[in-house]
């Protein structure tokens, strides 16, 4: 069983790509192992490999010793002195043992141990394998689509590729050759696990690596990638060399070298801009094809507010807000658009309509801007006689309106204030906080409706609560760059805000009903007979 083995060895080892070492090793552990088990684990025992025999050789040592007590550890001087006249007390005396004692269960032990050592010394060369291979793409056969993960046989070992690390919409079925990356080797007991993805960013920058020699030479490089797999993706390039446009080179004649790529991410749309260290020069670059017209820079705080023209709004953001998501990612800055009839908005903030303010009205509004009083402004700094002199409103109306102005003012003034108070480590949002109108504020009261939203909200056109609830789920989603599952939550919690609203406004009327009927019923049991106030009243005309 175990003799002749050199072609054994050397066979299996070219096979298999197993070191011949590991192979002896593997021999040896085995014919020790069923040594012991054999003729016992008390025994001093040895397996050694002969590479001129080709076999495994056992052997025993025992202890030289004058007095024997135990013959199977120990040697007497006696017989010692046959095997090695110099031998001594004390010593250990090794000879040759008969591996034929051991039969035929105790080789099929061996050959059993064999092959476990064979495995995992398999196992061991493939992880080293694909694990010095991580980040190179591998092309495989899909062999299982199993619970959305598809599993693609290597050649040496089998990889996964897990939903998250799949395409959106890609189909594939067993036997389909498929192509990805590999992102991760794992070593776990049944062998390493071999994970791809086809929808890394590493994989996009390994296809124009494989597509662009320019980059394969290290005179292009990519320096930063972005993508949404299967919809759209966003690459930085640089060039070392002056003479080499590094866009012109990954674009390729004609198209050629990205639609390569496109065709291999199945149409997925590829912008390629040229990096710059500049940041507010990169993210205008990011953010194209939409122009921007100047930028709000907060460092501190890594955000940026673009301002772009009205016509270059919704390609800034892009659909479902792709393009601003991609741009912001890109960059790794934080991305806020804003159009340029919102910033002029925000510079008349200030002035306050007349109509804004509760009591006025519309149609008294409208007669007081005939007269020069169009915004609350003008009714406050008006002295007494200008406001004497108003058609149409005696001077008492008049005040009345001021003091209306005044108060909301003075409330417009807490509520902003304590919202800039909350937001005071948010430099950029003072200026807008200024711009909210009373329905605007009231979007805040929303459970989860921040400045933020509120903002994206006003971009939008959605500036009161029943503005955001006639928006369905896939508008809001498209016009805020959300999901559809948080579009419909924030529908949900607005819905709900609006309902408990109405609900506590019927109990304030019928809590203002029920205390206006005992007001009424106390007043009638206060109320005492004439007689009784007579004398009091005449006391006090006499007094008078």
């Amino acid at each position: 069983m175990f003799e002749n083995l050199k072609n054994v060895i050397e066979q299996v080892g070219k096979e298999e790509g197993i070191d011949k070492a590991i192979l002896i090793e593997a021999l040896e552990d085995a014919m020790l192992t069923v040594a012991r088990k054999h003729f016992g684990f008390h025994r001093d025992i040895e397996a050694k490999w002969s590479d001129e025999t080709g076999e495994i050789q056992l052997y025993e040592f025992k202890t030289v010793v004058d007095d024997l007590f135990d013959d199977e550890i120990e040697i007497s001087t006696e017989e010692a002195h046959k095997l090695d006249p110099d031998a001594q007390p004390g010593d250990s005396i090794g000879f040759k043992m008969d591996s034929m004692e051991l039969g035929r269960i105790a080789a099929q032990t061996a050959k059993q141990v064999i092959i476990q050592k064979v495995r995992e010394a398999k196992k061991d060369i493939v992880f080293k394998e694909y694990n010095n291979r991580k980040n190179e793409v591998v092309t495989g056969l899909v062999r299982k689509v199993e619970r959305g993960d598809i599993i693609v046989d290597l050649g040496r070992t089998e990889a996964i590729i897990p939903r998250r690390e799949q395409i959106p919409g890609e189909i594939y079925k067993a036997g389909d050759r498929i192509q990805g990356v590999i992102l991760e080797v794992h070593d776990i007991s049944r062998g390493p696990q071999v994970v791809m993805s086809r929808a890394d960013e590493i994989y996009l920058i390994k296809l124009f690596e494989m597509e662009v020699p320019e980059i394969y030479e290290n005179i292009v490089t990519i320096r930063a990638a972005a993508r949404e797999p299967g919809v759209r993706a966003k690459i930085a390039v640089s060039s070392k060399d002056a003479d080499v446009d590094p866009v012109g080179a990954c674009v390729g004649m004609k198209g050629s070298r990205v639609q390569s790529v496109v065709s291999n991410l199945r149409g997925e749309k590829i912008d390629i801009v040229p990096w710059e260290e500049d940041p507010v020069r990169f993210v205008c670059n990011a953010i194209a094809p939409a122009e921007v017209s100047r930028i709000r820079l907060n460092e501190a705080a890594r955000t940026m507010e673009l301002i772009v023209g009205d016509d270059q709004l919704s390609l800034a953001i892009g659909k479902k807000g792709q393009n601003v998501r991609l741009a912001s990612k890109l960059s790794g800055w934080r991305l806020d658009i804003t159009s340029e009839s919102d910033i002029l908005r925000r510079t008349e903030s200030g002035k306050i309509p007349l109509r804004m303010i509760p009591g006025v009205g519309d149609a008294n509004a409208e007669v007081l801007a005939g007269q020069g009083f169009e915004i609350a402004e003008t009714i406050m700094n008006a002295t007494d006689e200008q406001l004497s002199s108003v058609t149409g409103f005696s001077f008492d109306q008049m005040k009345n309106i001021r003091n209306r102005v005044l108060l909301y003012t003075e409330e417009r003034a807490r509520t902003l204030s304590s919202l800039k108070n909350r937001f005071r480590h948010e430099v950029d949002s003072m200026e807008f906080i200024d711009t909210l109108t009373d329905r605007q504020l009231e979007l805040l009261k929303i459970p989860g409706v921040g400045l933020k939203l509120v903002r994206h909200l006003k971009i939008s056109d959605i500036e009161t609560v029943d503005d955001l609830l006639k928006c369905s789920s896939d508008d809001l989603a498209s016009k805020l760059a959300l999901s559809d599952d948080e579009a419909a939550l924030i529908l949900q919690t607005a819905k709900q805000f609006i309902e408990k609203r109405e609900a506590q406004s019927v109990e304030e009327k019928l809590e203002n009903l029920k205390a206006l009927e005992q007001g009424i019923l106390d007043m009638s049991l206060d109320e005492q007979p004439e007689d009784e106030l007579e004398p009091e009243t005449k006391s006090l005309e006499s007094g008078s």
